[in-house]
């Protein structure tokens, strides 16, 4: 009798440190999964805070340069399809993050547009509103950069803890599914050809 009483010792301690090994790693990867959640948010917080300034530099640029109707109208129109996308990061498909990322590339390009313009405009250029203006766009063009970057290491650290075992057996389990990145726009490993 005591052999067998030493064997479910045994097994009891095996089952308890089962036990704890997969409540920690449950615990490890849900705090994973909201850090990107975390990051997701920071990212759109950023396209939000950029889509808020451009309202403001269009009223701006229109008071001087009110003849660049179909540049204003598609900066406007670029940031109105870009809000109207929402993506659920923790269930976000390749197809959906791309889109998104169109759509933004798209308000990129507008304001590109926009602000070459203005080029043509020098007294536009020294008012101090479009000067305040055009460098927030500046500041949050960076915090996206650094928001999407941010985004991509989290999801990075959480998809190589949900693939390394034995947490991938855990993660299949409990549906701990593998997240996007952002990625390079098309085009974007190529330099743009300057012509004088």
């Amino acid at each position: 009798m005591k052999k067998n009483n030493k064997t479910w010792i045994i097994v009891g301690v095996v089952a308890v440190a089962l036990l704890l090994w997969g409540i920690s790693g449950y615990n490890s990867l849900v705090n994973m999964d909201e850090d990107v959640q975390n990051k997701w948010s920071n990212v759109e917080t950023q396209y939000q805070r950029r889509s808020d300034l451009i309202p403001n530099l269009v009223n701006t640029v229109k008071g001087y340069a009110s003849h660049e109707k179909s540049t204003l109208e598609a900066v406007m129109q670029a940031r109105s399809q870009a809000t109207q996308i929402k993506i659920d990061p923790s269930n976000c498909t390749p197809e959906q993050l791309a889109s998104y990322q169109k759509a933004q590339g798209d308000v990129t390009t507008a304001l590109g547009k926009l602000l070459a313009i203005t080029e043509n405009y020098p007294e536009l250029k020294a008012n101090q509103n479009f000067l305040e203006l055009q460098s927030q766009l500046e500041g949050t063009e960076n915090r996206i950069t650094v928001a999407r970057k941010d985004f991509n290491d989290c999801a990075k650290v959480y998809n190589t803890a949900i693939r390394k075992f034995p947490k991938n057996i855990l993660a299949g389990i409990c549906g701990f599914d593998k997240r996007n990145y952002f990625e390079a726009q098309e085009g974007a490993d190529k330099a743009p050809k300057v012509e004088f």
